[in-house]
């Protein structure tokens, strides 16, 4: 007679801790609400503006590279 389903889960759990290892469970947010769509939303933005201040700050720091090589080539 073939095991019921219950029963080869727990042959299954019974050979994991045998091996050392031990059950864990996890929540997690449900990503379905609204309120996780508006706050991964907020934070892309957040994310967003962060990226473009470091890209500014590249540029700018590239200019000022690229004017004090032009002041040195005068001097």
């Amino acid at each position: 007679m073939p095991l019921s389903r219950a029963e080869r889960v727990e042959r299954r759990r019974a050979k994991l801790r045998a091996a050392g290892l031990r059950p864990v469970q996890l929540w997690v947010p449900d990503t379905t609400t609204p309120e996780f769509k508006k706050e991964a939303h907020r934070q892309s933005l957040l994310i967003a503006a962060a990226d473009a201040t470091i890209e500014r700050r590249r540029e700018n720091d590239f200019w000022e590279r690229v004017s004090a090589d032009a002041w040195d080539d005068l001097g």
